[in-house]
Protein backbone atom coordinates (compact mmCIF):
# COMPACT_ATOMS: atom_id res chain seq x y z
CA UNK A 1 0.00 0.00 0.00
CA UNK A 2 1.65 3.62 -1.37
CA UNK A 3 1.76 6.37 1.69
CA UNK A 4 1.37 9.68 0.74
CA UNK A 5 1.47 12.65 2.75
CA UNK A 6 2.00 16.59 1.97
CA UNK A 7 5.66 18.57 3.38
CA UNK A 8 4.79 22.38 4.25
CA UNK A 9 6.00 24.93 5.47
CA UNK A 10 5.26 28.46 7.03
CA UNK A 11 6.64 31.38 5.20
CA UNK A 12 5.94 34.65 3.89
CA UNK A 13 6.97 36.31 6.74
CA UNK A 14 9.35 38.66 6.29
CA UNK A 15 8.09 42.70 6.67
CA UNK A 16 9.74 45.52 4.33
CA UNK A 17 13.41 45.48 4.02
CA UNK A 18 13.33 42.21 7.42
CA UNK A 19 14.03 38.91 6.01
CA UNK A 20 12.33 36.11 7.66
CA UNK A 21 13.80 32.56 6.28
CA UNK A 22 14.38 31.33 2.94
CA UNK A 23 11.56 31.16 1.53
CA UNK A 24 12.97 30.66 -1.98
CA UNK A 25 14.66 27.51 -1.25
CA UNK A 26 12.13 25.69 1.23
CA UNK A 27 9.98 26.50 -2.17
CA UNK A 28 11.99 23.92 -4.17
CA UNK A 29 11.61 21.06 -1.67
CA UNK A 30 7.67 21.54 0.01
CA UNK A 31 4.38 20.51 -1.60
CA UNK A 32 2.27 22.97 0.11
CA UNK A 33 3.05 26.48 1.49
CA UNK A 34 1.14 28.45 4.48
CA UNK A 35 1.63 32.07 3.49
CA UNK A 36 1.26 35.14 6.52
CA UNK A 37 -1.39 37.62 5.37
CA UNK A 38 0.28 40.29 6.97
CA UNK A 39 -1.42 40.54 10.56
CA UNK A 40 1.43 38.40 12.44
CA UNK A 41 3.93 38.52 9.44
CA UNK A 42 4.37 39.34 6.32
CA UNK A 43 3.15 42.58 4.10
CA UNK A 44 1.33 42.55 0.66
CA UNK A 45 4.77 42.71 -1.62
CA UNK A 46 5.94 39.84 0.44
CA UNK A 47 2.58 37.86 -0.30
CA UNK A 48 3.04 39.06 -3.89
CA UNK A 49 6.52 37.82 -4.14
CA UNK A 50 6.27 34.49 -2.19
CA UNK A 51 2.76 33.34 -4.00
CA UNK A 52 4.71 34.26 -7.38
CA UNK A 53 7.41 32.13 -5.98
CA UNK A 54 5.02 29.54 -5.62
CA UNK A 55 3.15 29.33 -8.44
CA UNK A 56 6.65 29.41 -10.75
CA UNK A 57 7.28 25.48 -8.09
CA UNK A 58 3.89 24.44 -8.49
CA UNK A 59 3.36 24.47 -4.38
CA UNK A 60 0.30 24.80 -3.08
CA UNK A 61 -1.07 28.06 -1.78
CA UNK A 62 -2.56 28.50 1.37
CA UNK A 63 -3.23 31.22 3.86
CA UNK A 64 -1.52 31.76 7.18
CA UNK A 65 -3.75 34.02 9.25
CA UNK A 66 -2.40 35.11 12.85
CA UNK A 67 -3.46 37.46 15.66
CA UNK A 68 -2.46 41.47 14.67
CA UNK A 69 0.21 40.80 16.87
CA UNK A 70 3.43 42.18 14.60
CA UNK A 71 5.89 42.86 16.78
CA UNK A 72 5.55 39.75 19.15
CA UNK A 73 4.87 37.53 15.49
CA UNK A 74 1.64 36.14 16.50
CA UNK A 75 2.86 34.15 19.53
CA UNK A 76 1.33 35.76 22.27
CA UNK A 77 -2.05 35.10 23.62
CA UNK A 78 -4.93 37.95 22.84
CA UNK A 79 -8.68 37.75 23.98
CA UNK A 80 -11.32 38.46 21.61
CA UNK A 81 -14.36 37.96 20.77
CA UNK A 82 -15.56 34.81 18.57
CA UNK A 83 -17.09 37.75 16.02
CA UNK A 84 -13.83 39.62 15.95
CA UNK A 85 -11.88 35.84 15.21
CA UNK A 86 -14.38 35.37 12.50
CA UNK A 87 -13.61 38.76 10.60
CA UNK A 88 -10.20 38.92 11.13
CA UNK A 89 -9.51 35.10 10.12
CA UNK A 90 -12.28 36.31 6.80
CA UNK A 91 -10.55 39.42 5.99
CA UNK A 92 -6.58 37.81 5.96
CA UNK A 93 -7.92 34.95 3.67
CA UNK A 94 -9.81 37.41 1.34
CA UNK A 95 -6.54 39.01 1.12
CA UNK A 96 -4.72 36.48 0.58
CA UNK A 97 -7.08 35.16 -2.47
CA UNK A 98 -6.58 38.29 -4.25
CA UNK A 99 -2.98 38.04 -3.87
CA UNK A 100 -2.96 34.47 -4.94
CA UNK A 101 -5.45 35.33 -8.03
CA UNK A 102 -2.96 38.29 -9.45
CA UNK A 103 0.26 35.68 -9.09
CA UNK A 104 -1.95 33.00 -11.40
CA UNK A 105 -2.63 30.84 -8.18
CA UNK A 106 -5.25 30.26 -5.94
CA UNK A 107 -5.64 29.67 -2.15
CA UNK A 108 -6.43 25.96 -1.51
CA UNK A 109 -5.70 25.97 2.08
CA UNK A 110 -5.86 27.77 5.20
CA UNK A 111 -4.20 26.81 8.18
CA UNK A 112 -4.07 29.29 11.46
CA UNK A 113 -0.79 30.53 12.98
CA UNK A 114 1.11 30.64 16.08
CA UNK A 115 -0.73 31.68 19.45
CA UNK A 116 -4.11 31.46 17.36
CA UNK A 117 -3.64 27.95 16.25
CA UNK A 118 -2.42 26.74 19.62
CA UNK A 119 -5.38 28.37 21.11
CA UNK A 120 -7.91 26.82 19.02
CA UNK A 121 -5.88 23.57 19.58
CA UNK A 122 -7.77 23.90 23.19
CA UNK A 123 -10.62 25.60 22.31
CA UNK A 124 -12.97 23.53 19.54
CA UNK A 125 -15.59 27.04 19.43
CA UNK A 126 -13.02 29.56 18.65
CA UNK A 127 -11.60 27.46 16.11
CA UNK A 128 -15.41 26.78 14.67
CA UNK A 129 -15.25 30.90 14.93
CA UNK A 130 -11.75 31.06 13.27
CA UNK A 131 -12.78 28.45 10.30
CA UNK A 132 -16.59 30.18 10.05
CA UNK A 133 -14.51 33.40 8.67
CA UNK A 134 -12.64 31.35 6.66
CA UNK A 135 -15.12 29.23 4.69
CA UNK A 136 -17.13 32.60 4.66
CA UNK A 137 -14.24 33.37 2.14
CA UNK A 138 -14.27 30.37 0.56
CA UNK A 139 -16.61 27.08 0.86
CA UNK A 140 -14.47 24.82 -0.88
CA UNK A 141 -11.17 25.79 0.75
CA UNK A 142 -9.27 23.11 2.89
CA UNK A 143 -8.95 23.63 6.50
CA UNK A 144 -5.38 22.33 7.70
CA UNK A 145 -6.03 21.54 11.21
CA UNK A 146 -3.75 20.61 14.33
CA UNK A 147 -4.28 16.28 14.17
CA UNK A 148 -6.02 15.37 16.93
CA UNK A 149 -6.70 18.69 18.77
CA UNK A 150 -10.14 20.94 18.89
CA UNK A 151 -9.18 21.97 15.62
CA UNK A 152 -10.44 18.98 14.21
CA UNK A 153 -13.44 18.30 16.14
CA UNK A 154 -14.39 22.05 14.48
CA UNK A 155 -13.83 20.82 11.10
CA UNK A 156 -16.00 17.52 11.93
CA UNK A 157 -18.38 19.16 13.36
CA UNK A 158 -18.41 22.02 10.34
CA UNK A 159 -18.51 18.82 7.88
CA UNK A 160 -15.91 20.88 5.64
CA UNK A 161 -12.80 19.82 3.64
CA UNK A 162 -9.77 19.52 6.31
CA UNK A 163 -6.14 18.07 6.14
CA UNK A 164 -4.71 16.84 9.36
CA UNK A 165 -1.30 18.00 10.06
CA UNK A 166 2.05 16.75 12.12
CA UNK A 167 4.77 18.66 12.41
CA UNK A 168 8.40 17.94 12.29
CA UNK A 169 10.47 20.49 14.12
CA UNK A 170 8.06 20.52 17.23
CA UNK A 171 7.72 18.43 19.85
CA UNK A 172 4.50 16.88 21.36
CA UNK A 173 2.24 16.66 24.43
CA UNK A 174 0.36 13.65 25.77
CA UNK A 175 -2.79 15.86 24.82
CA UNK A 176 -1.78 16.23 20.99
CA UNK A 177 -0.93 20.00 21.57
CA UNK A 178 2.70 21.27 20.76
CA UNK A 179 5.21 21.57 23.63
CA UNK A 180 5.61 25.57 24.95
CA UNK A 181 8.00 26.99 22.94
CA UNK A 182 9.50 28.17 26.43
CA UNK A 183 10.57 24.77 27.18
CA UNK A 184 13.58 23.02 26.85
CA UNK A 185 13.51 20.54 23.70
CA UNK A 186 9.73 22.27 22.50
CA UNK A 187 11.94 23.09 18.97
CA UNK A 188 13.49 20.11 16.90
CA UNK A 189 16.89 21.41 15.22
CA UNK A 190 18.28 18.24 13.97
CA UNK A 191 17.31 18.01 10.29
CA UNK A 192 17.94 14.32 10.92
CA UNK A 193 16.09 13.55 14.01
CA UNK A 194 13.05 15.71 12.54
CA UNK A 195 13.32 13.11 9.37
CA UNK A 196 13.73 10.03 11.18
CA UNK A 197 11.04 11.19 13.30
CA UNK A 198 8.55 11.85 10.79
CA UNK A 199 9.00 8.00 8.85
CA UNK A 200 8.23 7.33 11.90
CA UNK A 201 5.04 8.80 12.61
CA UNK A 202 3.65 8.78 9.39
CA UNK A 203 4.51 4.74 9.34
CA UNK A 204 2.48 4.20 12.94
CA UNK A 205 -0.46 7.00 11.68
CA UNK A 206 0.31 8.40 15.06
CA UNK A 207 1.90 11.38 16.84
CA UNK A 208 4.44 10.12 19.29
CA UNK A 209 4.80 12.43 22.49
CA UNK A 210 7.75 13.10 24.27
CA UNK A 211 6.40 10.44 26.51
CA UNK A 212 6.35 8.02 24.33
CA UNK A 213 2.77 7.19 23.45
CA UNK A 214 1.30 6.91 20.53
CA UNK A 215 -2.20 9.36 19.31
CA UNK A 216 -3.45 7.49 16.47
CA UNK A 217 -4.53 10.11 13.68
CA UNK A 218 -4.46 10.18 10.23
CA UNK A 219 -1.71 12.13 8.58
CA UNK A 220 -2.32 14.47 5.31
CA UNK A 221 0.62 17.19 6.18
CA UNK A 222 3.88 17.48 7.40
CA UNK A 223 4.73 21.40 9.22
CA UNK A 224 7.97 23.10 9.40
CA UNK A 225 8.63 26.41 10.21
CA UNK A 226 10.20 28.64 7.72
CA UNK A 227 11.68 30.98 10.42
CA UNK A 228 13.93 29.20 11.98
CA UNK A 229 17.36 28.76 10.95
CA UNK A 230 16.88 24.85 10.32
CA UNK A 231 14.18 25.13 7.85
CA UNK A 232 15.94 24.69 4.70
CA UNK A 233 18.07 21.66 6.06
CA UNK A 234 15.01 20.52 7.70
CA UNK A 235 12.84 20.62 4.82
CA UNK A 236 15.69 18.83 2.85
CA UNK A 237 16.30 15.87 5.07
CA UNK A 238 12.68 15.25 5.90
CA UNK A 239 11.76 14.65 2.19
CA UNK A 240 14.60 12.41 1.48
CA UNK A 241 14.07 10.42 4.45
CA UNK A 242 10.36 9.69 3.91
CA UNK A 243 11.19 9.64 -0.05
CA UNK A 244 13.62 6.67 1.31
CA UNK A 245 10.88 5.07 3.37
CA UNK A 246 8.99 4.45 -0.01
CA UNK A 247 6.29 7.38 1.37
CA UNK A 248 5.15 9.67 -1.62
CA UNK A 249 5.22 13.82 -1.41
CA UNK A 250 2.00 15.12 -2.72
CA UNK A 251 -0.02 17.89 -1.96
CA UNK A 252 -2.94 16.81 0.27
CA UNK A 253 -6.85 16.52 -1.82
CA UNK A 254 -8.57 16.99 1.84
CA UNK A 255 -10.73 15.14 3.01
CA UNK A 256 -14.32 15.34 4.88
Amino acid sequence: MTITVDLNADMGESFGPWPMGDDAALLRTITSANIACGAHAGDWDVMARTMALAVENGVGIGAHPGLPDLQGFGRRRMQMPHDSLRNLVAWQVGAAQAMARQAGGAVRHVKLHGALANMCSEDAEMARACYEGALAADPDVIIMVLAATAQQTAVEALGCRWAAEIFADRAYNDDATLVDRRLPGAVIHDPDRAGARMVEMVKAGAIITESGAHISTPIDTICLHGDTAEAVGIARATRAALEDAGITLAQFPGRR
